[in-house]
């Protein structure tokens, strides 16, 4: 049994394709929990109540924590923790393994490669939530008690990524004809983990016994475009003329005092105002695994879904 806590997104979904074989039972779990496959069980769960997540996990020999919460500060700083402290004491309980897939938030602003050997140093609320959380399990794989592992991607896109940074402000765009746009600075380097990449290399880490113990960072191109070279592309591939609409920083301050995203935003700007360069050098050694390459990815990206009208 591969438990998914987290179900309904698109890392979940990722991995439950990948994880599909006539000998894995994968059990969907959320509050409003869907089947990917056909033959998923469904079970709802709320993941802060302690007594629920034991009995989602019971029966599980790995368990795939990739819940995602509401993106605000407090409800992290008031959540995070007793969702991993829920889901620890679970997997424990029922002699589960665990794997936790985390962001980069924790290590704060990097100048160079982010491996992961990075220490945490986290320069926003919600990193500091994330360094808190990723140390929780890290003190319990060390003492021994908790097979686990943390397994980080970079920002994400996708076919099915619809939540991703890119999906709205440069595929969606460019499906209805209008300019892409960005935040920050388009001239520094900014990397993306494509999905289907993160989904697939989660669940060969999930059934490698060897692979537990350590922190991975998921296989994600080294190529080193920066977003104006990221939205060039894809207006290649879309067959349309390069335009960029860049945001000023001021507008996205006064944007925010009406809309709570661009608000909670705020705090992570960094990552688009200074290189944002992540690497996944150990995975594609240890297990020879090779990320798609940008050109590919935009191109599924762009070619998936339906036609939104972007307003």
């Amino acid at each position: 049994m591969h438990t998914v806590l987290g179900a309904n997104g698109v890392i979940a979904q990722e991995l439950s394709k990948a994880l599909v074989s006539s000998s894995t039972r994968i059990r969907q779990v959320s509050r409003n929990p869907r089947r990917v496959n056909q033959t998923d069980e469904t079970m709802v769960c709320d993941l802060l109540d302690a007594q629920a997540t034991a009995n989602a996990v019971s029966g599980s020999e790995v368990v795939y924590l990739v819940a995602g919460l509401k993106y605000d500060a407090s409800v992290w700083q008031e959540q995070w923790p007793q969702v991993m402290r829920n889901v620890i004491n679970a997997c424990k309980q029922h002699d589960a393994r665990l794997v936790f897939f985390d962001n980069i938030y924790a290590y704060g602003r990097v100048d160079g490669l982010m491996t992961e050997e990075t220490p945490f140093n986290p320069i926003s609320k919600k990193g500091e939530v994330r360094a808190t959380i990723a140390t929780m399990l890290l003190d319990e794989i060390r003492s021994g008690k908790l097979r686990a592992m943390i397994v980080r991607a970079a920002d994400f896109y996708g076919p099915s990524a619809v939540q991703s940074f890119p999906h709205a402000t440069v595929f969606e765009r460019l499906k209805v004809g209008k300019a892409p746009q960005w935040i920050g600075n388009p001239n520094t380097v900014h990397t993306f983990t494509f999905t289907p990449d993160a989904g697939h290399a989660v669940a060969v880490l999930g059934r490698s016994s060897e692979a537990y113990g350590q922190t991975w960072h998921l296989p994600t191109t080294k190529e080193l475009l920066t977003g104006a070279d990221f939205v060039r592309l894809a207006c290649e591939i879309a067959t349309q003329p390069y335009k960029l609409q860049v945001a000023p920083r001021w507008m996205l301050k006064l944007m925010g005092i009406f809309m709570p995203v661009l608000r909670e935003n705020e705090e992570m700007m960094y990552q688009f105002e200074h290189d944002y360069r992540f690497d996944s050098s150990k995975i594609e050694s240890a297990f020879r695994l090779q990320a798609t390459p940008y050109r590919l990815g935009i191109s599924e990206s762009l070619q998936s879904g339906t036609q939104n009208q972007v307003q």
